[in-house]
């Protein structure tokens, strides 16, 4: 079971814990999966009360006074739990997925993936039809939520503080900000939007790279999903962000093209963003990749056919793997041989955001 929905399901059984009990007990789970190895190796084991004595010696945490048995407390340690094995300051990853990451970084590949083990931090995208960062950082300041510029994107704000607080205050319910991860930001941003331009988000979902673009230019937007209950957010989202985006069924999408330019931010492991969905990376397996890999090539076959002469088809992926950035890529233009890449950008979790991956192509 995914750790979110086995919280959801803990919170609704455990009414006696109140909103902060409960949002301490989430921040401890997905503290240890986050480097689930180096809290089993000096925990112990792989039990949930091993995990936690890891992470406790992890975070030189005070283990007597907090496993002293008293009240809700913990049982105090064995003779054997105290004994401390060899720690483990590996990357936090499956050791099936190691090679793949050490081709993907070489002799980096350690520091490359120690943000891994670190939470994530809260970015926002600024609305800049409904205002600009000056703005919506003094109208989050109101609200007692801090938030800074951040470099790498136009619109990205980097929230210091409060972010709890973020999906109730006005700027965000008033359409100002969006949550958006900055590094999502800047691919969107490196994307053109002429104005009158038709585009069609292929894989829209909850339709936050929609709006990201409907932000940056009048043009028609259009959202299309495999699963339509994907995208029964996007709706109020873009009435909320005061744009106008058409949600378009698979058998309409003939009849409605070309398309100027077509985004496919295709499903994928998800590895650039394992800090915020930690569980992910332990229940992900090579056969999934593979299926993955399927569904990546057919989407890019699929879209390519709605794309407009000298139009744009956008790949994306918050993955930090070859196998599902440059390798679907190259395997598309052996296939279409009328197509080039143009534009190609890595963004590594270093930048402080969630890892990224985007590719322009081009019809010849």
């Amino acid at each position: 079971m995914p750790a979110e929905k086995a919280l959801t399901a803990w919170a609704r059984g455990a009414r006696y814990a109140g909103s902060k009990d409960r949002a301490a007990v989430r921040d401890h789970v997905y503290d240890v999966l986050r480097q689930k190895r180096g809290c089993a190796a000096l925990g112990g084991g792989e039990s949930g009360r091993a995990l936690m004595i890891g992470l406790i010696r992890l975070q030189r945490g005070d283990l007597a006074a907090l496993f002293n048995g008293v009240g809700h407390s913990p049982a105090p340690l064995t003779p054997e739990e105290s004994t401390v094995g060899p720690s483990y300051d590996g990357p936090e990853v499956p050791d099936w997925m190691l090679g793949s990451f050490e081709a993907r970084f070489g002799a980096d590949v350690q520091s490359a993936l120690e943000p891994l083990k670190q939470r994530a931090d809260v970015f926002l995208r600024v609305n800049l039809r409904k205002g600009d960062v000056t703005q919506a950082i003094n109208a989050l300041g109101a609200e007692g939520i801090t938030s800074e510029p951040f470099n790498l994107a136009d619109a990205a704000l980097l929230v210091t503080e409060g972010a709890r607080k973020v999906a109730r205050s006005e700027a965000y319910l008033d359409g100002l900000v969006e949550l958006q991860d900055a590094a999502s930001q800047a691919a969107m941003e490196a994307l053109e939007v002429p104005n009158g331009a038709r585009v069609l988000d292929y894989c829209a979902g909850g339709g936050g790279k929609t709006l990201a673009l409907a932000g940056r230019g009048e043009a028609q937007f259009f959202a299309h999903d495999a699963n339509p209950k994907r995208m029964r957010d996007l709706p109020p989202r873009a009435e909320r962000a005061g744009v106008v985006v058409e949600c378009v069924d698979s058998d309409a999408l003939a009849g409605l093209a070309p398309f100027d330019l077509v985004l496919c931010d295709v499903p994928c492991s998800g590895s650039g963003t394992w800090r915020r969905d930690p569980d992910a990376k332990w229940r992900f397996t090579p056969e999934r990749l593979e299926e993955l890999n399927a569904v990546q090539d057919k989407i890019l076959d699929e879209a390519a056919l709605l794309v407009a002469q000298g139009g744009t088809l956008a790949y994306a992926t918050c993955s930090l793997l070859a196998q599902e950035n440059e390798r679907r890529i190259d395997a598309f233009l052996s296939r279409h041989a009328d197509w080039a890449e143009v534009y190609r950008m890595h963004w590594a979790l270093d930048t402080g955001a969630d890892g990224f991956f985007t590719a322009h192509l081009q019809r010849q």
